[in-house]
């Protein structure tokens, strides 16, 4: 009977085995039948075709969550109530405080951010966050100056604004106030503006020549980034007044951060530089690098077509887009050190290059073909980083300068890092523009930008529309 039973047994595995080859047979994929290009690939980021109103969803969900954590509310730190009347503000005052400051360059960031996105989408919500904090700032901040005068107090936030201390006080948030002055009514921000001003152009430390400088963590050494802490603001000052000597100056300081910090044979920058070094380590940090595309973005933004140096400014971004492409990975992201594949992809970074080289293709700097498909893959990896809650994560935290590589490579990243804020709602809005202004169709598998409508939607077509 055993081995009945055991006959049996093997006869149904064998024939078990035997349905299992034949239906592996039936559904092998192989070249002869079945198109093997045209199977989808396991990305780890989306690659896809993006529409406006997807974008969008992403900028919204990062409002709601910095509508709500950026409140604007002096409080008094003792009772803990309320104070409306600032002209009733005490040593205990200070502004409410929410996940992020207002006052902070991220946040000179952020506001540009906002008003980009308020363009892209015609939602009024975006402008209408910065003209609600800036109105606060701006009415605030002569009570608290008085306060300062008298009691020797201020709020963290508010000396930001009344004494700048540093170019990072000031450059961000004087460039966001005068892009919001060309179309604000009833609130004039002026007499902040030539606050910041006052400390850009007179009070920061400089090099012999007058290039930006800083006093740590040696003497005399430029920042990267502080080319975006100063120079935009220069230039909106040009637009802002119509003074031929602020177009200047930031052209000026371009070339002179150029001529020490551009590497050439790699098209990026270095990120700190030594007055009294013999040789400069070249640490090609990301979210300088971005500093540094931003800046020249914004000045190519707002500089006259007719100034003699505008040719210069254009190739040296073109330069810089060119190089910082090379580097960009395959998810989309670019590394916390660009030319270091074995350090981690950075989002804040990221955002910024999306926005830059898209604003780049959408003003005729560069061309749709070869830089499209490179702005819409990183905002495919920078809209993975946008959680549920609004919050962009992925972001390293505030860096100083460093010569070796393990400062760097070991840079936390958190969600409350104010950097990818501004960043990304920069990048989603100028994508938005982009893919409104642009044919961006998947062919081949593979995303290309068109600059008229195929008019298609086969899988493989010819710039006529018809499949080869």
């Amino acid at each position: 009977m055993r081995k009945t039973y055991l006959s049996i047994g093997i006869i149904s595995v064998l024939g078990m085995m035997s349905c299992q080859e034949t239906n592996n047979q039936e559904t092998k994929v192989t070249d002869s039948n079945t198109p093997l290009h045209l199977l989808a690939p396991e990305y780890t980021t989306p690659y896809k075709e993006w529409t406006a109103e997807e974008i969008k969803q992403h900028l919204d969900r990062i409002f709601v969550y910095l509508d709500k954590e950026t409140p604007t509310r002096v409080l008094d730190t003792v009772s803990g109530k309320e104070i409306t009347d600032y002209t009733q503000l005490n040593e205990h005052a200070q502004l409410e405080k929410g996940d992020f400051r207002l006052a902070s360059y991220e946040w000179g960031v952020t506001y540009t951010g906002m008003l980009e996105a308020a363009e892209a989408t015609a939602d009024s919500k975006y402008r209408e966050y910065v003209a609600k904090r800036f109105d606060f700032l701006s009415e605030a901040a002569p009570h608290f100056l008085r306060l300062h005068k008298e009691h020797n107090v201020v709020d963290r936030q508010m000396k930001q604004v009344i004494l700048p201390g540093s170019l990072d006080d000031a450059g961000a948030m004087c460039a966001a106030m005068v892009k919001f002055s060309h179309t604000a009514s009833g609130v004039d921000y002026k007499e902040l503006i030539n606050n910041y001003m006052d400390f850009i152009e007179n009070k920061e430390h400089r090099l012999a020549d007058g290039t930006f400088a800083r006093m740590r963590p040696q003497a005399n050494s430029l920042w990267l980034d502080d080319m975006y802490m100063g120079i935009p603001a220069l230039a909106q000052m040009g637009s802002y007044t119509g003074e031929q000597r602020y177009f200047d100056e930031a052209v000026r300081q371009v070339k002179q951060f150029t001529q020490r910090m551009f590497v050439p044979e790699n098209g990026l920058y270095m990120h700190g530089w030594i007055e009294s070094a013999d040789s400069h380590p070249a640490f090609h940090w990301a979210r300088a690098n971005g500093w540094a595309l931003l800046t020249l973005t914004e000045v190519l933004d707002v500089l006259p077509e007719n100034h003699p140096e505008r040719a210069d400014i254009l190739d040296i971004y073109k330069a810089h887009v060119k190089g910082i492409t090379s580097y960009q990975s395959g998810t989309g992201f670019w590394h916390q050190l660009l030319d270091r594949s074995d350090s981690y992809l950075e989002t804040s970074a990221t955002a910024i290059y999306v926005y830059c080289i898209a604003r780049g293709i959408n003003k005729g700097w560069l061309d749709v073909i070869s830089y499209g498909p490179v702005a819409q893959l990183g905002w495919s990896a920078v809209s993975t980083k946008i959680n549920e809650n609004g919050q962009v994560e992925g972001t390293c935290v505030g860096t100083g300068m460093a010569f070796d590589p393990a400062y760097y490579y070991h840079r936390p990243v958190n969600a409350y890092a104010a950097h990818g804020y501004g960043p990304a709602l920069l990048a989603g809005a100028e994508m938005i523009t982009l893919i409104k202004k642009s044919y961006p169709k998947m062919n081949d598998s593979a995303i290309q930008y068109y600059k008229t409508d195929p008019k298609t939607d086969a899988a493989i077509f010819g710039v006529d529309g018809q499949t080869y």
